[in-house]
């Protein structure tokens, strides 16, 4: 079965096709471009050019996996909607991963602090061991997080503060593939689509203010 990876939750726009069996799974093709304020203009290329790249077409895909974060509002939520349109479309179901799980399973093994940025000199971050989460996905300021025990530390958050442990700076964006990895089980079942309930972790950005104005006449 073809499947469809879509991330936006960090500056990458990822699109990726694997192809999953009961055999394994098969990465057949991956486009990720950087950029954090064109996540709407960039999503729908990026779907199509892969697909153009393994030679297939929207009417091949089985099913949809999508990073649901946690992210900010703006750029999470184009990957999400897209997916679950996507789905609603082709009638096929789609699932929803952590986007810090797909950053953790591509990290290996040993004790792994995952950290996006979330701007606001905050990160996203979950400590991984083996590749597994082992606490819950929640956001902070790094100088708050000096009693989280670790070897290493990956993401594009790791990246930009310093947490006082080695870096692998060749892990700084989900993987799509991981992404359709951690959702393998799900695939091969034919489970129920998942709601893809994005994880924000805090209010978005910009919010409808609730003052009154005046309307002058």
């Amino acid at each position: 079965m073809l499947v469809l990876a879509v991330d936006t939750a960090t500056p990458a726009v990822t699109a990726a096709l694997a192809e999953v069996g009961d055999d394994g799974l098969r990465g057949v093709a991956e486009r990720r471009t950087i950029d954090p304020r064109a996540h709407g203009e960039l999503l729908a290329p990026q779907i199509r050019a892969v697909l153009q790249d393994a030679g297939r077409s929207p009417a091949d895909l089985g099913a949809i996996v999508a990073g649901l974060g946690p992210g900010p509002f703006t750029g999470l939520r184009v990957g999400l909607a897209t997916a679950a349109a996507m789905a609603q479309v082709l009638g096929i179901p789609a699932y929803g991963i952590c986007s810090l799980d797909g950053l953790g399973r591509a990290a290996g093994p040993g004790r792994v602090l995952v950290a996006t940025d979330a701007r606001r000199r905050e990160v996203y971050y979950a400590v991984y061991q083996d590749g597994v989460r082992i606490t819950d996905p929640a956001v902070a300021k790094p100088a708050e997080m000096s009693d989280i025990s670790v070897q290493r530390a990956v993401g594009e958050g790791a990246l930009k503060y310093d947490f006082g442990v080695p870096i692998d700076d060749r892990v700084l964006y989900p993987s799509g593939e991981a992404l359709i990895a951690l959702a393998v089980d799900k695939i091969r079942a034919g489970a129920p689509a998942d709601a893809l309930t994005p994880l924000y972790l805090r209010r978005p950005d910009a919010v409808a203010s609730t003052e009154r104005k005046h309307v002058l006449q």
